[in-house]
């Protein structure tokens, strides 16, 4: 969430800089340029907090350490699974091979 909150504030910052230079005719590769640049200057200088707080979420997520995300279909898959080998000891699941191609 805070990833999030730290993008919305940088792209509140970016599109008026860039409606900006863009009604100041600088061009629109320009305006881009400059008004990424400045939104970077602004959220570098004064958003630190929501700077620190956006990278540290994003660590959590990517250290291994964060709890996976799975999909409502992975979850029904894996409740299937479990079921089908609860049903039936004999049968194992292999879902670390993947079939080969022919």
């Amino acid at each position: 969430m805070a990833f999030l909150k730290y993008s919305l504030i940088r792209l509140a910052l970016f599109v008026p800089l860039f409606a900006l230079f863009v009604y100041l005719q600088l061009g629109w590769f320009l305006a881009v340029v400059c008004a990424g640049m400045m939104a970077f200057a602004i959220s570098f200088l004064f958003f630190q907090k929501q700077r620190d707080a956006a990278a540290a979420s994003l660590h959590s997520r990517f250290s291994g350490k964060a709890k996976p995300m799975r999909s409502a279909g992975e979850v029904a898959d894996a409740d299937a699974e479990d079921r089908l080998v609860d049903k039936h000891p004999d049968i194992t699941v292999h879902t670390d091979t993947r079939p080969k191609d022919s």
